[in-house]
């Protein structure tokens, strides 16, 4: 069968598989079909059916079905997202990650002696719906089991009073043993351990608190680490400087999860890409923190507890994010601060405010998404046809607006542009991010102007604000500008090589996509930096590395919205690469899909099981190359209408979002939702032109 013969079979087999139509004899010789222009036929057909002319049986009821299910399925997801909205305006749905979040609050609450053994006990429910069937449990759904995750889980329902001889933790135990036990575990695992007294301090890497008292100005300072990460070294720093020891039971501790004789001599003490400077640089940190000079040290703690203090909010929270607020509250309770201090108080109504209960049990976020979801959804909203002034569109603005940060960060230590972005988060001042601030610009370009007083303000500050975070490459990094001392990654107590917050393709995407929309030129300067950087990390096979989503299908999409608004041609070369990349990772069921593997092995690129939140970005970028006629495009918009579900929403049981590549992963419940019905709008408006 020749290539056109079978691209004609293949789009009329799609056309029967979603209509049930087998009288193909006006369809068989189209000349759209046999071109592989079939979206090109339904829009004229429709077209004539819209104005009234005769119909041509029996394809013309087909035709107009086609565009009738794609309209019903937006209306059903759009009659969801109305549903949903919160009062204030906003949009909010959970953020999952893995089951280590939900053990640190029990390991947190046991430190601080504030145990509640009923919301233990619905936690404990909540681990054993999430272990997997070998005794494990995961980083991402289907992942196979993981370490570190697994010890965490147990030691916390051990604390919980779970049974050491009941089944779950048995496989447990025979897993963590099968793989190495508590010395092969990540560096994290080991802190939270040895503050229980089941981890030798002294094998744990060190984070001098002194090192909070370099200036800024200094090639070396605390201000060279991400965001994220700053916001646990340093109240960490404290707690590595104090080395508490929780006094436990004898019941509760874990011996049982360190392997003996030759088996416990083969373990690895540290990572084995830990560069051998490092164990240097480890060991005489750990000689001046058994021998540390009194004023220096009494100088740092001080000036560490005054950052944490200073970088809390006034809804307690600390970056928005779990670790640096669950560190921070250790600090300050091993500083003497009393549970009724302010700081306290509100530290710890800010982690109950991150918890969830359901049917499966209590459990804790790492984070809370509200601008990111409610700036997706508004965008997604008016994509697909609600009207801007629309009130639930029109609130939604109003949320975002009010929720703009005109206050000063950490990110001004290296940026001088004035204040104007947003964060990710209900509270999170100190750390507003690119890539929601670019998407917020986004959605709030579609307001208009005479409704909202002050609107085009509110988007040239924010859009000042985002430019003045390029980095020297020409890239955009989330949180800070040339953050990228990656030889951070390589320090012993950075296993999880997340010390950085450099440049990517996929937020410097999104910003060349908004500052085409907003009227900048492809010549600007600006754009011409982030361009190079673009072609300079575009990978052999016409691909982009994703950071914050998963992973390559996820880089790819935002790199071809951007190239495209700026101006680039979609005829280019590299753009075209880009757009067989994507249609060749197709899967057989018109998805796409790809698994959190890719990152350690980029020969998955691409690859895995179909996703509505991934076939989504993959049928955006090839639209926004001008393939909307496509097979690969029509066949995608048909697994997404395949596979909604009545109430308008898709299921999504694999984690699509990224926090730490290799290491974090998160499954944002909005994104299966808020994708597939961008994706369909753009669908639409781009075949009705």
């Amino acid at each position: 069968m020749n290539p056109i013969t079978k691209k004609r079979e293949g789009a009329l087999e799609l056309l029967d598989s979603v209509f049930g139509w087998e009288d193909r004899g006006a369809l068989f010789e189209s000349e759209y079909v046999s071109k592989g222009k079939l979206t090109a036929f339904i829009k004229e057909k429709h077209s004539e059916n819209r104005d009234g002319a005769a119909a041509e049986a029996p394809h013309a009821d087909i035709l107009s079905s086609w565009i009738v299910q794609i309209e019903r399925a937006i209306r059903n997801t759009t009659r969801h997202y109305f549903r949903t909205q919160y009062p204030e305006g906003y949009w909010w749905s959970e953020l999952q990650s893995n089951v280590t979040i939900t053990a640190e609050y029990i390991m947190l609450q046991r430190l601080l002696e504030r145990s509640d053994p009923e919301r233990e006990k619905s936690m404990v429910k909540y681990f054993l719906n999430q272990q997997a069937a070998n005794g494990s449990w995961e980083l991402y759904y289907g992942d196979g089991g993981e370490l570190s995750t697994t010890i965490e889980a147990y030691f916390a329902m051990k604390l919980a009073g779970e049974d050491t001889a009941s089944e779950p933790m048995r496989k447990a135990r025979k897993y963590i043993l099968d793989r190495g036990g508590i010395e092969a575990s990540r560096v994290f695992t080991k802190i939270w351990l040895a503050l229980f007294s089941q981890y030798d301090w002294d094998k744990v890497p060190s984070m001098p608190v002194e090192l909070v008292l370099l200036p800024s100005d200094l090639y070396f300072n605390i201000y060279e680490f991400s965001s994220w990460a700053r916001g646990t070294a340093v109240p960490l720093s404290i707690v590595l400087s104090i080395r508490p020891k929780y006094p436990l039971p004898a019941e509760l501790s874990i011996p049982e999860l360190y392997l003996k004789g030759d088996a416990a001599a083969r373990t690895r003490r540290f990572p084995s890409y830990t560069h051998r400077l490092f164990y240097l640089f480890d060991r005489i940190a750990k000689a001046f923190e058994r021998n540390p000079i009194p004023s220096l040290r009494n100088k740092a703690v001080h000036a560490a507890e005054t950052w944490i203090l200073e970088h809390q909010e006034t809804s307690g929270d600390w970056g928005g994010i779990q670790p640096p607020m669950a560190y921070s509250l250790l600090a300050l309770y091993y500083l003497g601060y009393e549970p009724d201090h302010p700081a306290m108080v509100k530290g710890l109504q800010a982690v109950e405010d991150f918890c969830l209960e359901d049917e499966g049990g209590v459990r804790m976020q790492s984070c809370v998404s509200p601008v990111w979801d409610t700036a997706l959804t508004l965008l997604a909203l008016v994509e697909s046809g609600a009207s801007p002034s629309h009130g639930a569109i029109e609130k939604a603005g109003e949320w975002l607006i009010r929720n703009q940060l005109l206050t000063g960060g950490d990110w001004q230590v290296k940026a001088s542009c004035p204040p104007g972005g947003w964060a990710f988060e209900f509270f999170n001042t100190c750390y507003p991010d690119v890539d929601d601030s670019a998407v917020v610009l986004n959605a709030l370009r579609r307001l208009d102007p005479e409704r909202f007083p002050g609107l085009n303000c509110v988007i040239a500050r924010g859009m000042e604000w985002c430019l003045g975070m390029q980095s020297s490459d020409g890239g955009w990094a989330a949180f800070d500008k040339d953050n990228m001392m990656t030889i951070l990654n390589r320090i012993p107590f950075a296993d999880t090589e997340a010390m950085v917050d450099p440049p990517t393709a996929d937020i410097t995407g999104r910003m060349l996509e908004i500052m085409g929309y907003l009227g900048y030129e492809r010549s600007n300067p600006i754009a011409q930096r982030a361009l190079r950087f673009i072609h300079e990390n575009q990978e052999p096979d016409g691909s982009w590395w994703g950071r914050w989503g998963v992973n390559y299908i996820y880089g790819t999409w935002s790199v071809l919205r951007g190239l495209v608004s700026i101006g680039e041609d979609p005829k280019a070369s590299y753009i075209q690469a880009a757009a067989r990349w994507l249609k060749d990772h197709q899967n057989p069921d018109g998805g796409w899909g790809e698994t959190c593997e890719s990152y350690k092995r980029p020969e998955l690129r691409g690859q895995g099981p179909s996703t509505p939140s991934q076939t989504a970005w993959a049928l955006m970028g090839l639209l926004a190359c001008g393939e909307e006629h496509s097979r690969e495009v029509c066949a995608g918009v048909q697994y997404l209408l395949r596979t909604q579900k009545s109430d308008g929403t898709w299921e999504e049981i694999h984690f699509t979002g990224t926090g730490f590549p290799k290491h974090f992963y998160i499954r944002y419940h909005n994104y299966r939702n808020c994708f597939p019905l961008m994706a369909l709008g753009q669908y639409l408006n781009a075949i009705r032109q």
